[in-house]
């Protein structure tokens, strides 16, 4: 019997992939905690699993925790202190890390599993990572990592996360040496989930049929061939052909570094330019008739231009306000039409709903169990009596079912491979 625990729990996701491991391999296992702070979250484990996780980890004392034998904890990243140069485990306090730390400081379980962002790997130029296994290694662990991509692991969705793996008995975990599996979107999708048309709906598949909008992106920030623009299919209103040439000059000066020279700041990029700026690389007529009516319509906005203040810009408003491109992609409806034959970005809490699936013909937005199926949820997990917001937002922060079942299979088999073995020899 394998106790284990499940901190950070979220929706449940890395219990769900371990006891996936441990029925694979034959060996039997019990959840004896778990700990969440989100409201719904909880309601979305106690669901599913019956059982309530406990609240804040960062307030419930290690000797109030039951004995276990391995720890799951998908953890937020946060910085370490400055100020903290030892590497050891009083550098971690303060971070949530310190929690994972102490607990297993306290508790000594055989092993552990931690997920986290890829930008870890990164953060504050590696040193964070470099001091979370210090600190491991200093628990007494032996502690590896490796980022893993859920696409390759049968789901249709890229999502790179670290997988830091450790345990007591010594043994070098290796979680890199796999088979890619690979899918698409099309496997996923309810078709039978039919669109109701939008006014953005309609306004896009006036201008673009079907087959061209599939795969593109949807904002006015940048261009590319890749990529459709709000005032390409009048969204905002009418748009004249002069008035798009406008635009799409506009769309590349406002990044040349030359314009900060002129208004004497430091460059940005996506400046707002004057008037008399415009003029110097426009040669039409009517250039102010045509800009303020853009902005009427809402495609360019008159503001001024932002200086450095601190870690922040703020607008500098000694300088002359400039015509600048509206360029918020939370603002459509849908930001990127997916392609059935490829695979989903990497979901994201904050615009995931904006992530449009091209079916019968018109475009609606991912529905919540093609979201779970995006994660490798099984069949039978039940989110709808939360709203799509809750639950996506649910989704954006939760774990790759089948990359945390593999690796926890890894672990399993390196830490009890004499038990294993012990066993066929006696069978």
């Amino acid at each position: 019997m394998i106790r284990y625990i499940d901190l950070f729990a979220g929706i449940g996701g890395m219990r769900i992939g371990f006891e996936n491991a441990l029925k694979e391999l034959g060996i039997s296992g019990k959840a004896v905690f778990s700990s969440e702070v989100k409201p719904y979250a909880i309601d979305a484990y106690k669901n599913y699993f019956t059982d309530v996780p406990f609240g804040d980890i960062t307030k419930i004392h290690e000797s109030s925790i039951p004995d276990f034998d391995f720890l799951l904890a998908g953890f937020p990243c946060q910085a370490f202190s400055s100020a903290g140069r030892r590497l050891g485990f009083e550098d971690a306090r303060g971070t949530l890390f310190f929690d994972v730390a102490r607990i297993l400081k306290a508790k000594r379980p055989i092993g552990f599993l931690l997920e986290n962002v890829e930008g870890l790997v990164n953060h504050e130029k590696g040193n964070t990572l470099r001091r979370m296994i210090g600190i491991l290694e200093g628990l007494g662990y032996t502690a590896s990592w490796d980022v893993l991509d859920g696409k390759d692991f049968g789901l249709a969705q890229s999502r790179k996360r670290i997988y830091i793996t450790g345990n007591l008995k010594g043994i070098d975990i290796r979680i890199n040496d796999f088979i890619a599996k690979h899918t698409n979107l099309a496997s996923i999708i309810d078709y039978g989930v039919t669109p109701k048309s939008t006014l953005f709906t309609e306004k896009l598949l006036s201008h673009y049929s079907i087959d061209d909008v599939i795969g593109k992106k949807i904002k006015d920030k940048r261009g590319g061939a890749n990529n459709i623009h709000s005032w390409s299919f009048a969204l905002k209103g009418y748009v004249s052909d002069e008035q798009k040439k406008l635009l799409s000059l506009l769309l590349k000066q406002r990044r040349n570094k030359k314009w900060a020279d002129v208004y004497g700041i430091e460059w940005m990029d996506g400046m707002p330019l004057t008037l008399e700026m415009i003029a110097e690389f426009y040669k039409g007529n009517d250039l102010k008739s045509m800009l303020d009516d853009l902005v009427e319509k809402g495609y360019l906005v008159l503001e001024h231009p932002k200086k450095k203040e601190g870690s922040k810009r703020v607008y500098d408003k000694s300088l002359p306000k400039g015509y600048n491109i509206v360029t918020g992609k939370l603002s459509f409806e849908y930001s990127q039409i997916l392609n059935p034959d490829d695979i989903a970005p990497t979901l994201v809490a904050t615009d995931v709903l904006r992530l449009g699936v091209p079916v019968n013909g018109g475009i609606r937005p991912l529905t919540v169990r093609e979201g779970l199926r995006l994660f490798g949820f099984p069949e039978q997990y039940d989110l709808n009596f939360l709203s799509p917001n809750l639950t996506f937002d649910l989704l954006g922060n939760t774990v790759c079912i089948p990359v945390v079942s593999y690796v926890s299979k890894c672990i399993l088999e390196g830490m009890l491979k004499n038990e294993f073995d012990v066993i066929r020899a006696i069978a």
